[in-house]
This record gives C-alpha cells, sequence and structure tokens, in this order.
C-alpha cells in the first residue's frame, strides 16, 4: 500500500507494505529504497523472524537521508543506513545493529578513461548526498589527491546504468549487480571498471534508537537472530535465497526475469564479499571508523572515536553464541 508520510517542511511520498493489520506493537522499518534483488536476503531474514513472533511493517523512503530522518523523528523504529554524520551531529542515542552489506562498488565510464585519475575535474554520476557512492568519491578524491568535477545524483544503480546506455553520463558508480549485468550485455564493451581499492566498510545498515533497542529487546534478538541465520545459511549455499523468498512477498512479486537472476547475484555477491555471515561486528564497526572519516563524515581521528558510541553490540553477541 502507499504511505504519504509528512514530515517537517517536507511530505515524502513512499512505498510500503504491512506484513499484518497495522497495530501499535509493531517494528515499524524504514527501507532506504524500494524493494529490489539486493534486499531478498534482507526480506527472507524477515519472513524466518515472523515465524518467531516479530510482528512488523515496512516502509520504502525515496533515499537513505529520508529514512535515516524518520528513525531520527522517532516516525520509524529501524532503519537502513550508514547514518554517521547524523549520528555524531544529533548526539541523539542511535546506534547501528547489524552490517547489512559492505561498500562494494564500481567506478564504470565510458572508454574516455582508463583508470580513476582520468576523472579528475570529471562529472560523476552518483546515488545520493553524503550516501555510500558518495563517500566513495570523498576517499577516492583523498587516496588519490585528486577532485571530481560536478557530483549529479541519481538513486539507483539501475538508474545510472540507464544514464550511461543513454549517453547521459560517462562516469558512474554502480553495485555489484548492475556492474555485472552491463559488462555482461552487448553494451559491456562501450565501458570500463575501473580498478578499485579493496572496502570493507558499511554500505547499509540497521539502526534504531537505543532507548527503543533496549526496550524492546526481545523483539530486536529475533530480528538480529533471524539476520545471521540468514546470512551464514546464504554463505553456505547462496540458492537459500531464491528459495525461500516468499512468492507472495514484495520480493515474490518482482519481474520474473529478475527473480530468475537471484541465485546468480547472491553467488556473484557472496564470493565478491558484499555480505559479511556475522553482521560485521566490531570489524565493521572499526572498518567504518576509518572510512567515514576519511570520507569527511565523521570528525575526529578514527584511534579517537569509540565504536559503542555508534554501535550496540549486545544483540549480535548474543546471536553469534
Amino acid at each position: 500500500m502507499k504511505h504519504l508520510l509528512k514530515k517537517t517542511a517536507v511530505a515524502v511520498l513512499a512505498l510500503g507494505l504491512s506484513a499484518t493489520a497495522a497495530t501499535a506493537e509493531k517494528i515499524r522499518i524504514a527501507l532506504a529504497e524500494t524493494p529490489s534483488d539486493e534486499l531478498a536476503a534482507f526480506f527472507v531474514a524477515l519472513e524466518r523472524a515472523k515465524a518467531n513472533g516479530l510482528d512488523y511493517e515496512w516502509t520504502a523512503f525515496s533515499d537513505e537521508e529520508l529514512a535515516i530522518q524518520a528513525v531520527l523523528s522517532g516516525q520509524m523504529d529501524i532503519g537502513f543506513g550508514t547514518p554517521y554524520a547524523a549520528m555524531q551531529r544529533s548526539k541523539a542515542p542511535i546506534r547501528i545493529l547489524f552490517q547489512l552489506s559492505k561498500l562494494k562498488f564500481f567506478p564504470v565510464t565510458t572508454k574516455t578513461y582508463s583508470k580513476l585519475e582520468d576523472l579528475n575535474g570529471e562529472p560523476i554520476l552518483l546515488h545520493s548526498r553524503g550516501g555510500g557512492t558518495d563517500s566513495i568519491a570523498n576517499v577516492i578524491e583523498s587516496k588519490l589527491g585528486m577532485e571530481f568535477g560536478e557530483r549529479s545524483y541519481v538513486p539507483g544503480s539501475s538508474n545510472r546504468v540507464a544514464a550511461l546506455l543513454g549517453g547521459r553520463a560517462d562516469a558512474t558508480i554502480i553495485d555489484l549487480s548492475n556492474k555485472n549485468k552491463l559488462m555482461r550485455s552487448e553494451a559491456g564493451s562501450n565501458f570500463n571498471v575501473l580498478e578499485m581499492f579493496d572496502v570493507e566498510a558499511s554500505d547499509e545498515a540497521l539502526f534504531g534508537n537505543l532507548d527503543w533497542i533496549q526496550n524492546n529487546a526481545d523483539d530486536v534478538q529475533i530480528f538480529i537472530n533471524a539476520l545471521v541465520s540468514t546470512y551464514t545459511d546464504m554463505h553456505d549455499d547462496p540458492t537459500i535465497i531464491r528459495r525461500e523468498t516468499n512468492p507472495d512477498g514484495p520480493i515474490g512479486q518482482l519481474p520474473e526475469e529478475i527473480l530468475a537472476e537471484l541465485d546468480g547475484f547472491y553467488s556473484d555477491a557472496v564470493e565478491a564479499g558484499l555480505y559479511s555471515p556475522d553482521g560485521g561486528g566490531r570489524v565493521a564497526a572499526k572498518a567504518d571508523m576509518e572510512w567515514y572519516s576519511a570520507a569527511g563524515q565523521l570528525d575526529g581521528s578514527p584511534d579517537e572515536l569509540n565504536i559503542e558510541d555508534f554501535w550496540y553490540l549486545a544483540p549480535l553477541d548474543a546471536a553469534m553464541k
């Protein structure tokens, strides 16, 4: 169903779907995008959590910033994103619970460019201001001593691929799935995937208000347990995601051609290290401190930052025992 979400000075039209009839006891989840193949594992985890008594509903916002603001305002309980700058600026007790995916993104360009340094001064198309691809661009600039030209923002890797194919962009940063689809297509020979340094930091993470997390500890534990079990099983056998996808759920309603590619997508993703089977934990938290400091989204040296100011690890620790 569709929700019209009203915030201070902004109204956002977002798509949402309830697992059951709405009640005050539901966990309200703020997605940062509409359901896609990349969210299939998450929805499998939700189905497992539901089977263990979790009651939830979700709403898809048009970008990560809006999802973060919905949690900060108390409109939603749990959100998708990497809200480091917002956590530090607002001083709100927001904490990350689980690393959903790593920043495994790929600079893709027309044949005009062959290495990252060639993009010095050149325009680039990114996902959203302050989001993962924006932070990647910042770190590229910092590491290579260069500066991109004008940054434009188009949410969704598939939409940025369409911009490349349509000649409306010459350089962008896209996710693993869309990079593979593009380079395996007939048009793939027209583009270059530029060599990129390895990144272990979080692209998407699950976060919430610490007071709410602790007041709803049982439900949060069910949720984190389901995520850990799903990610562990996925690493053992990536086809589990396709097999456990609810045909009546939001992923099951995607076009058949997308569903047919789920096995390939998750096999590629596991091989590329997109998902951590243990939810990231302290390793991800440390990598995030380093990455988002270098990206300019966290103030202070990584050595001076306390991961417990940004992560709440108790549910993940319990799930891993």
